[in-house]
């Protein structure tokens, strides 16, 4: 299982390339400049990770859906310049797991690279702190404690954030997921601390703007536990 770099820019994708071969384990299976030569690249080669900048030319971001159709166990790390919200969470809805702007430093790098291959979604506090000021209604998300520090999230916190947008109670979790009440505690907890956030209205609204779940999920009957 290897990485393929997708960026128009030759010095980029040679930037890119050191780190990983330096850095990481995961063989660089292929490179692209183009769509086109994406999805080639992704059938023909067994395809873990795409590193993409959806913004250079000769890209879009619907090529991400589009390879996922084809390829549904490929992960994207999206690495561009500054966006707007809008972009942001377009780029998380159609199948990006991992976001790093070009200006992190190597190490935030690697680690995206790294926690994208364990299952894992990484990004920047800066990303969800770029919503925030475009006034996309995030009010229960406590942003000035975010920091610029990547997010880690691991399968199993994402699998409770979705439970708890969708209004278990911290009991019926444990249940569904074989686990004792006081470990799904210790989990919410660290998911509080980790999204900044104060209650479960706030894990609500980032799994609805991180489309872990839909907004029709808001039809439930809220719980009361925070």
């Amino acid at each position: 299982m290897g990485i393929v770099l997708a960026d128009s820019n030759d010095l980029v994708r040679a930037g890119l390339r050191s780190i990983i071969s330096t850095q990481t384990d995961l063989p660089i299976v292929g490179e692209v400049t183009n769509n086109n030569d994406l999805i080639e690249q992704v059938m023909a080669f067994d395809t873990s990770i795409v590193l993409i900048d959806f913004t250079s030319e000769g890209f879009n971001i619907d090529i991400i859906s589009k390879v996922q159709r084809v390829k549904p166990d490929v992960r994207f790390i999206a690495i561009t310049p500054e966006q707007n919200a809008q972009i942001l969470v377009d780029a998380l809805r159609l199948g990006v797991n991992s976001y790093v702007k070009k200006d992190c430093d190597l190490t935030e790098i690697v680690n995206a690279v790294i926690e994208t291959r364990r299952g894992n979604k990484f990004f920047c506090g800066q990303i969800l702190d770029t919503i925030h000021k475009a006034e996309i209604n995030v009010n229960d998300l406590d942003f000035d404690s975010f920091t610029c520090e990547a997010i880690v999230l691991s399968e199993r916190e994402n699998e409770i954030i979705k439970l708890v947008a969708e209004g278990n109670t911290n009991n019926k979790i444990a249940e569904m997921l074989f686990l004792s009440s006081h470990t799904v505690n210790t989990h919410r907890k660290n998911i509080m601390s980790k999204l900044g956030v104060k209650n479960t209205a706030g894990i609500v609204m980032y799994a609805v703007k991180m489309n872990i779940v839909s907004p029709n999920r808001f039809l439930f009957t809220p719980n009361t536990e925070s």
